[in-house]
């Protein structure tokens, strides 16, 4: 049996995402496995971006997660201590490595497009060794989908459209139909997707503006796909938050305020010094020399069209405050396409002067792994496989910690959690919720971690009932600058908070805490925090945490040793150094 580019793609993606046991971002898991267990299993930590009047988030996405929990839990099987807990961590996982694979698979169609067969064998090798693809793309994050879907729809784009081209060409409905639809389901996924496609279809009709009529079936067509993913999604969503809820509208009018700014602020070159080199690492020397060449050899239309994409799509999410390298993943096929042409023209001077290669009469031969090496010289193929230790690591070890922690929790009797209470005292959302634990009785209060709500203005939410009070808060209008959330209020003086919310003596039957985390959408404070704790029977944290003042004392004056430790302790930043720490009471 010959091992295709696809087979090849999908058992790497899969075996990456499997191997996967790090920390990288916690929209992985709340933003994508929590509602998605919640919706199943009744239970798991929503986070503000769900529970707000005005939710930004579609449950289109998790959804993708729900056939996978209800198969598991319709069977009994998700209730298997070992093998349920198991199959609920990787059966998700798998179907990520295979949406992971679709960008492999689909670069490759696109590479074979714009600059012919002979590179596509380098764009793949790019693709499969990136660093950061490693890092992120089997994830189960949403911009992660929003490639591999982008990058579909950008191999049926004509990426060739200019005004001297025949309209008949550009506008080729079963292509064209095929874009609009997969640029509309990654606009599902992420709303600013869209941001790339008000470039390409504005180049699309300024290179058909002297054919009206193509024009004109071009725009009948995007209304046909725009309206019916807008149905899908506004019928989705309203059925799922039981009102009419627009959630890409309130995801944009929320992240225009300030509220994205709670969550970090980089400057306007952030995507240019920070977020590309990250994105292509060592593959970075060959996608400048191909966008040089681009424009200064007068490259081919396509390719000029793809760097016209490359740096709009750069220019606009750069006016935004709040930047992540994970924002502008979608363009990296792009960058890529640019980095395998420089390297084949480097290492095949010939072909590169004269262009595409001649097409053969004879009919396409299965792409093997054997002849999908790429040919490019040795030392730029050692050169681009310097990243791979760093891949390995970053993949199976770096921040492990707060991942493997919750196996440990997972890992005590059922008989004696079932009587535990367990607190973690970290920055909010430091390890993954509930759909890696799948411990009911835990969701129901006997576990709890430090809350970090942004300032949120007019959000009126309907409090749980246990273990929170039962009222409603409404929020106030907050100044960014001087809002300190739960985990800021923590870490100014991890001392003084356990000193002010936490009882005098530890209750040997250690109840569930009243209110031990800030509700999503709440005030500053109520005439002084709410926040009120009982010790628990383990407390999780970083190492980082005892070597504030007076922390390792109270806590072993208390009874609490420790009995777990995960993770590297120079691992991570700030707060989160030192590894994670269980320590438990034993006195």
């Amino acid at each position: 049996m010959e091992i295709t580019t696809t087979h090849l793609s999908i058992c790497l993606r899969i075996l990456i995402a499997l191997c996967t046991r790090t920390f990288f971002q916690p929209d992985e898991f709340f933003q994508s496995l929590e509602p998605a267990h919640h919706l199943v299993f009744g239970y798991g930590h929503l986070t503000w971006e769900w529970l707000s009047p005005t939710p930004i988030r579609s449950i289109i996405y998790p959804a993708l997660n729900v056939p996978i929990y209800w198969l598991l839990k319709l069977t009994g099987i998700s209730d298997m201590k070992v093998l349920g807990s198991w199959l609920l961590i990787a059966c998700p996982k798998i179907m990520h490595g295979v949406f992971a694979a679709a960008t492999d698979i689909w670069l490759c169609r696109l590479t074979r497009q714009v600059l012919g067969r002979q590179y596509v064998s380098t764009a793949l090798f790019l693709s499969l060794s990136c660093f950061f693809n490693v890092l992120s793309l089997s994830r189960s994050l949403s911009n992660s989908l929003e490639t591999s879907l982008t990058t579909i729809a950008f191999s049926y784009y004509p990426w060739d459209a200019s005004s001297n081209l025949s309209p008949q060409l550009i506008f080729y409905k079963p292509r064209m139909r095929k874009t609009l639809i997969f640029a509309a389901l990654a606009c599902m996924v992420r709303p600013t997707n869209i941001i790339i496609w008000i470039y390409l279809f504005g180049n699309i009709f300024w290179s058909l503006r002297s054919h009206k009529r193509a024009v004109n079936a071009v725009f009948y067509e995007g209304m046909v796909v725009g309206a019916i993913a807008g149905i899908v999604q506004l019928t989705s969503d309203s059925l799922y938050y039981r009102k009419l809820t627009l959630t890409p509208l309130n995801f944009f009018l929320t992240n225009m305020s300030s509220v994205s700014l709670f969550y970090g602020s980089s400057p306007w070159h952030y995507y240019l010094t920070q977020g590309i080199p990250i994105l292509c690492t060592t593959a970075l020397p060959f996608m400048l020399l191909g966008i040089y060449s681009t424009v200064f050899n007068r490259g081919p239309v396509a390719l000029r069209s793809m760097l016209g994409t490359v740096m709009w799509t750069v220019g606009i999410y750069s006016i935004a405050g709040h930047k992540e390298w994970r924002f502008i993943h979608p363009i990296l096929p792009l960058l890529h396409v640019f980095a395998a042409k420089a390297l084949v023209d480097l290492s095949n001077p010939a072909p590169g002067r004269k262009g595409k290669p001649k097409k053969s009469r004879k009919s396409p031969q299965p792409h093997t792994i054997f002849n999908k090496l790429p040919s490019i010289r040795p030392a730029f193929l050692a050169l681009l496989l310097l990243t791979l230790p760093a891949s390995i690591y970053i993949m199976l070890f770096y921040c492990s910690g707060p991942v493997s922690v919750l196996s440990y929790i997972r890992s005590i009797p059922h008989v004696q959690l079932g009587n535990e209470t367990v607190g973690f005292l970290m920055p909010c959302h430091s390890t993954p919720g509930h759909a890696y634990l799948h411990q009911e009785k835990l969701a129901q209060g006997a576990m709890w971690a430090l809350g970090c709500e942004p300032p949120l203005e007019f959000v009126h939410i309907p409090v749980p009932r246990h273990p929170y009070p039962t009222d409603y808060i409404l929020s106030r209008k907050q100044e960014l600058s001087t809002y300190l959330d739960q985990t800021d209020v923590f870490f100014q003086s991890p001392q003084n908070y356990l000193q002010k919310y936490f009882p005098p003596k530890v209750n040997l039957s250690f109840p569930f805490s009243l209110y031990p985390a800030s509700i999503p959408g709440t005030a500053e404070k109520l005439d002084g925090y709410p926040w009120e704790h009982e010790w628990p029977r383990y407390l999780g944290f970083f190492g980082a945490l005892l070597r504030e003042e007076g922390v390792e004392s109270m806590l072993v004056a208390k009874g609490y040793k420790e009995v777990w430790r995960g993770g590297r302790e120079w691992e991570g930043e700030g707060h989160r150094k030192g590894a994670v720490r269980v320590w438990k009471w034993s006195k």
